[in-house]
């Protein structure tokens, strides 16, 4: 993209090329020259080919400096600059652990005049270098992003949105459960490269994630081998008694597999969980569970202009008595198993001109088996569960994705012009096997107030095909003014409507010195179409019977049913607006005030249609004439969401690999389908309008990893404060009592503070970090005992305590 100087002062013409360090064009990347006699500087920005042009007034001596965040950055490189045309070509670095004393700097990048999203990029030193629990696991690292919060199950929420709301990325792909829309896999932080989230209003490539997008990207091999390992050394725990806590080794090899060609990188990371319930009696209260993850990634350079990417992404998980709790007991766990088989593979060919051709094809697999302790009936106390669980579930899923990108060449026409339009097709297919056995609610005295027992086939089948094609314009008016224009449209088998989102958005520079740039715009997105939602008429219903003090019979046995009576319907959709203000303060502390706002609207949802007198009452059902029923739901698109946020964030890089990060946000997120009523969720529900679970109106997040006076020292710390998530209460019989969601956690808060040291030993680099999390020991409960009438009513459980952690890590040859 050129971005010129008057053309009467132009005589010196640059053409040049930004490359990474394995031969990647580098796109988006600002490359300014100076030149220090006269201060006159000349700036660029490389298009998605890594190209660059531009003209200097004069020929001489001039110093460059090449950002991109992601990776480090170049700076006080000198080019001696002569008449007519200058070619040039500059190799960056991705940002990689470095365990020599180099003095580099990763730049952020939060000024980025080349999009008009508002994005956050985290690099993988960062998902290293932060001290959050469980630091062996992605999922575990998303909390320190400003705008993501993690709830108390460990689910991940971008913006607001559900967890089934995000599009989750890898090299590209969508990673999403096929069935749960959720971010299942396990990937090891050491693999990853770069974690980037955009809030709410994507460019018309990305649909499907009306909370927006999360792309990971893996870490890719150079021309050096490259090795280390983590956590080699099981962990030893206190808890009634000495035991090994946890153990959670990770190893990651990269290297060439051809120097100048090809190249790989292999992470494999192990975790041995033994996890202990404070509040349960001595051998019936620890559980242990086996997970293993491996991430194999490939590039491999055809030829200068084409490059094809390729890899796999397998795990599996064995966790025996799952769901182990202090209201939970042995007897009511699951035996849980699961595996994923995750492979893609990607081409790129460059042409001249800024022109891209990109087509791939991923597979996902996933099977999830869990088993009950045994087959008495699931009984729900005032005092917590007894009996066993009611689910027996096999379940497998699959998606098929093939997607084609393409970059046009740019053109000038009232500026500059960057079209990228693509296709994205994706079959998804669903299959399971459950059986369920009963639920029973009793009262204090234990005796039986309901009893729901579930019959039915729970076998079945269901796919879908999906169809999206979108183009976009990047638009550079003038140097500093990019406007983002766009259109996508989905469509797929089961809804079978034709969605059209248009996408606008806008970035200003209002300096010269493009250090402050402002930014916003509005996206319409649809979610995907759920299988999960659409597959519950097929599934098994429930029939409840209500009983007296006494015993006696009250009521029932009552059906509980759902259907489908309208296939017809919209699609649910969003729309969602944003606007930003960002600027580049002295010493590269960078600052961004973000406001986000999201409102969905035809959402689905089942709703009980003998409440509002909608629905036709069958007068034959399962044999029985006139039965009795407790719900018929039916699936209709009432579901209204909102969102909205104000987010304040102040983020510098320091000398070498140093960081800090601080952030505010306020929020409000609500639904008026807070649960989402299905027949594992036996809850009887009135009024389900409220606060979405994982709403936090205040939250401050500040993480750092900071120099010491003391060589090969360091600070890194992790500090959290916000809200506490909002419950419900509900009687004995499983009815919600009151506005869902009414009553909250007390406010949670959360500082790790840790000391790293790096050593040369025998010719080796090692880090030795140790530190405690939740330092100040402060409780934050993740259970509660919500049921009125129970002498624990309103206790809670469950947290982080204070944990003295040691981590060890081989970083490789001195």
């Amino acid at each position: 993209m050129m971005i010129p100087l008057p053309a009467a002062m132009a005589e010196v013409r640059l053409n040049g090329r930004i490359l990474s360090e394995t031969n990647s064009p580098v796109g988006g990347a600002r490359i300014t020259f100076t030149q220090p006699a006269s201060g006159v500087s000349v700036n660029a920005i490389s298009d998605p080919t890594g190209n660059f042009s531009a003209a200097a007034p004069a020929p001489g001596s001039y110093q460059v400096d090449v950002d991109r965040e992601g990776f480090f950055r170049l700076t006080g490189k000198r080019v001696d600059l002569k008449d007519g045309a200058n070619e040039l070509q500059f190799v960056l670095n991705r940002v990689r652990e470095e365990v020599q004393s180099v003095d580099v700097t990763a730049n952020p990048g939060a000024v980025d005049m080349d999009r008009t999203t508002p994005q956050l990029r985290l690099s993988g030193n960062d998902l290293i270098n932060v001290p959050y629990p469980s630091t062996n696991t992605l999922r575990n690292a998303l909390r320190i992003m400003p705008g993501v919060v993690q709830d108390g199950r460990g689910g991940v929420h971008l913006y607001g949105g559900a967890e089934e709301q995000t599009l989750y990325t890898l090299e590209g792909f969508q990673i999403n459960d096929p069935l749960t829309g959720r971010f299942e896999s396990r990937i090891g932080v050491e693999s990853v490269s770069s974690l980037e989230t955009t809030a709410g209003r994507p460019t018309a490539e990305y649909g499907k994630g009306s909370s927006g997008v999360l792309a990971v990207r893996a870490r890719t091999g150079d021309d050096k081998i490259r090795y280390s390992a983590t956590n080699f050394i099981p962990g030893i725990d206190h808890q009634k008694g000495w035991m090994i806590g946890g153990w959670t080794p990770r190893l990651n090899f990269s290297g060439p597999w051809k120097t100048g060609r090809a190249w790989f990188s292999d992470s494999v990371d192990l975790q041995y969980n033994n996890t202990v319930i404070p509040e349960l009696p001595r051998g019936q209260d620890s559980t242990a569970s086996w997970r293993v993850g491996n991430l194999f990634h490939n590039q491999i350079n055809l030829n200068p202009s084409n490059i094809l990417h390729m890899g796999s992404l397998l795990n599996f998980w064995y966790a025996p008595r799952s769901g182990l709790g202090a209201l939970d007991p042995r007897e009511t766990t699951l035996d849980h198993r699961s595996r994923q088989y995750f492979t893609y593979i990607k081409d790129q060919q460059y042409f001249s001109r800024g022109a891209v051709l990109e087509v791939g094809y991923a597979n996902n697999r996933t099977f999830g088996r869990d088993i009950p302790q045994g087959h008495d009936i699931y009984v729900v106390t005032p005092f917590g569960k007894l009996g066993n669980n009611f689910i027996d579930a096999n379940r497998k899923a699959g998606r098929d994705q093939w997607l084609a990108n393409m970059f046009l060449p740019v053109f000038s026409f009232l500026g500059e012009h960057q079209f990228k339009t693509g296709l994205d097709l994706d079959r998804v297919s669903y299959w399971q096997n459950v059986r369920r056995s009963g639920v029973e609610y009793t009262s204090v005295t234990l005796a039986p107030v309901r009893r729901t027992l579930y019959r039915g086939n729970g076998e079945f089948r269901r796919t879908n095909f999906e169809a999206a094609a979108y183009l976009q314009d990047s638009w550079r008016v003038r140097r500093r003014l990019l406007l983002e224009l766009g259109i996508r449209t989905d469509r797929d088998q089961i809804l079978r409507n034709w969605n059209f989102s248009p996408r606008m958005g806008f970035a200003w520079a209002p300096f010269a010195n493009d250090r402050t740039k402002i930014s916003g715009g509005f996206a319409r997105i649809f979610d995907s179409t759920s299988l999960r939602i659409f597959t519950r008429p097929e599934d098994q219903f429930a029939i409840s019977t209500y009983f007296e003090p006494d015993g006696a019979v009250a009521r029932g046995p009552a059906f509980s049913i759902y259907r489908i009576e309208n296939p017809k319907l919209a699609s649910p959709r969003y729309h969602n607006w944003n606007l930003g203000i960002e600027h580049e303060f002295p010493r590269l502390v960078q600052g961004r005030v973000n406001f986000v706002s999201r409102r969905g609207s035809r959402g689905f949802t089942y709703i009980n249609g003998l409440q509002c007198d909608c629905v036709n009452v069958p007068a034959y059902f399962d044999g029985i004439h006139n039965p009795v029923f407790d719900a018929i739901y039916n699936l209709s698109t009432q579901r209204r969401d909102r969102y909205t946020a104000v987010e304040f964030t102040l983020r510098q890089p320091i000398r070498r690999q140093y960081e800090w990060l601080f952030s505010y946000t306020r929020s409000r997120a609500r639904s008026n389908a807070v649960v989402d009523q299905s027949i594992d969720e036996p809850l009887l529900i009135g009024d389900n309008a409220g606060a979405l679970p994982w709403d936090t109106p205040n939250r401050w997040m500040s993480w750092g990893y900071l120099p010491t006076p003391f060589r090969n020292w360091a600070v890194a710390y992790l500090a959290e404060w916000r809200t506490g998530f909002p419950y419900s209460v509900q009687d004995g019989y499983g009815q919600i009592i009151g506005q869902v969601n009414a009553y909250r956690y007390n406010a949670f808060f959360e500082l790790n503070l840790f000391l790293e040291r790096r050593i040369a030993f025998r010719d080796q680099w090692w880090g030795v970090r140790f530190g405690f999390n939740n330092i100040t020991n402060h409780k934050n409960p993740n259970v509660v005992n919500n049921v009125i009438g129970s002498p624990q009513f309103l206790q809670t459980f469950g947290g982080q305590t204070r944990a003295f952690n040691v981590r060890i890590r081989w970083l490789g040859k001195k």
